[in-house]
């Protein structure tokens, strides 16, 4: 592994309810369970541990000859990141320790956008770190699913917000049919990086009421007032799996004939 990427631990929370696509990390793709591309590209990515953490021993099952840990959690959490905390407890991960927090839904996460998340926490005094690419379209910008987010100068985050963000006044009274040239929109990739110590600390905060009202998480690390640290993915990090349609994406990708 190259000097400039810190060592790192990739953790995976994967719950099996799911609202929109039940059994979601079950579901095969190219007949293997979703969970196991997943970690699949943790471990491609290089780290040194790969664990899922998940409520569910029909997820465990499905990872017995994947190379990987599993962690079985409590089924109530309030987020993926209060899920893993429960898993750095009960592992001991120490405190110093970068770990990096893969949805168990990002079955097309590439290893470089993995290890650049580890990098820009190692690179930052902020606690967390995570990472956004442009966004595409204006449909996109729209879309309540699709989360943006603002920086400071510094690249730290101002807000995350399922609206569209910021919003070119001007540009929009005129016309809000295409996206307004050289207004730094981007779109939040949902992965996190974060020492195993602030990650304990995160889970005994108080769910706040931004959080609450977008319903993101990384919310309460701002309104409680720790710094986030957003660096532009190396590549491009395809959509993660929540509806049937994604899956029927994710496929076609990964059979090489998608359109």
């Amino acid at each position: 592994m190259s000097a400039t990427v810190p060592t790192f631990i990739v953790a995976i929370p994967a719950r099996h309810g799911s609202t929109r696509l039940p059994g979601k990390p079950l579901l095969p793709i190219a007949g293997v369970p979703m969970i196991v591309h997943v970690a699949r590209r943790a471990r491609a990515a290089g780290a040194t541990d790969v664990v899922v953490a998940t409520d569910d021993a029909r997820i465990a099952e499905s990872l017995v000859d994947s190379g990987v840990r599993v962690a079985l959690t409590r089924t109530e959490h309030a987020s993926g990141s209060d899920r893993l905390a429960e898993c750095a407890r009960t592992l001991g991960w120490s405190d110093d320790a970068i770990i990096v927090n893969l949805q168990g839904d990002e079955p097309l996460a590439p290893a470089s956008g993995i290890r650049a998340v580890a990098a820009a926490l190692a690179e930052s005094d902020a606690p967390m770190a995570t990472l956004a690419t442009p966004v595409g379209s204006v449909e996109e910008l729209f879309d309540p699913n699709c989360v943006k987010l603002v920086r400071d100068a510094a690249g730290r985050a101002l807000y995350f917000s399922r609206a569209p963000l910021p919003w070119p006044r001007d540009a929009f009274a005129r016309d809000r049919g295409h996206l307004p040239p050289d207004v730094p929109f981007l779109r939040h990739i949902g992965i996190y990086a974060y020492r195993a110590g602030f990650l304990r600390r995160f889970a005994e905060l108080p769910r706040t009421p931004l959080e609450q009202i977008e319903s993101l998480e990384q919310l309460r690390a701002l309104e409680h007032g720790f710094a986030i640290a957003v660096r532009i993915a190396p590549e491009p990090f395809p959509p993660g799996v929540d509806t049937a349609e994604d899956l029927s994406r994710v496929e076609r990708l990964l059979a090489g004939t998608a359109q």
